[in-house]
């Protein structure tokens, strides 16, 4: 645990990461392998929160461009982080880590209702805690999901985990070979260059905070523990 730079975390997985290749719905031997490494972390002493997101599944944004009510397609999108998550925590807790799936919108069959101090006590407890349905309101996107409940449990840092990237790049990589990496940022340069990192609401309550943040490449085995370590990989973001 001594050599651990990051003690509490907050791993940012977005749907997409959760779909692989295939590029939707749920890739069983892709959420096997992120379930493992996070087991790895787990067994660290590492306290991990991770907030999921529903891309995999349903982008409300795709939904209002098609005429459907912006709040109502969110929502949709809510309900498909839901089932992301029930499907990583049954990963983990086949590989033996003790997993809570907390929800903004209260479904009490399936989930916990999202609770600040139960949520600590679970990490406290070794339990990783997944914090799906979003903010539960809509116009807010699982990215500043990701920054609030990092703040609200004082995480030490946000790891956002990419499908593919391996850090963040002055334009798309994969569409501009002329984009250059950078090793380090401010939450401001992300904002200032409009890097679209993050949405600019979950990097102005990052920069606030005071929270770091790495982006680095999901599909690189054991960069999840690198990371964690505090090994150079990806892209640093510094709180200020």
């Amino acid at each position: 645990m001594s050599d651990v730079k990051y003690r509490r975390v907050m791993l940012k997985l977005s749907g997409e990461a959760l779909a692989g290749e295939q590029g939707f719905g749920i890739n069983p031997p892709v959420i096997r392998k992120v379930a493992e490494e996070l087991k790895e972390i787990q067994e660290m002493g590492v306290e991990v929160a991770i907030v999921v997101g529903g891309g995999n599944m349903w982008r409300g944004e795709a939904g209002a461009a098609m005429g459907m009510e912006r709040a109502q397609a969110d929502y949709i999108g809510m309900l498909g982080t839901v089932m992301n998550a029930l499907a990583l925590q049954d990963n983990l807790e086949s590989v033996g880590v003790p997993t809570r799936v907390q929800t903004a919108i209260e479904m009490r069959q399936i989930a916990e209702p999202y609770i600040r101090r139960k949520a600590v006590r679970h990490l406290e407890k070794g339990r990783v805690v997944i914090f799906a349905a979003g903010t539960g309101s809509p116009y807010f996107s699982t990215d500043t999901t990701s920054a609030l409940r990092a703040a609200e449990i004082n995480a030490d840092v946000i790891l956002m985990a990419k499908n593919g990237v391996d850090g963040v790049y002055s334009a798309d990589p994969q569409k501009d070979d002329s984009a250059t990496k950078f090793e380090e940022l401010t939450h401001l340069d992300i904002i200032n260059k409009n890097l679209q990192v993050m949405d600019t609401t979950a990097s102005t309550l990052s920069m606030d905070n005071d929270i770091p943040l790495v982006v680095f490449n999901l599909n690189e085995p054991g960069n999840i523990k690198k990371v964690v370590l505090g090994e150079a990989i990806g892209t640093t973001v510094r709180g200020k």
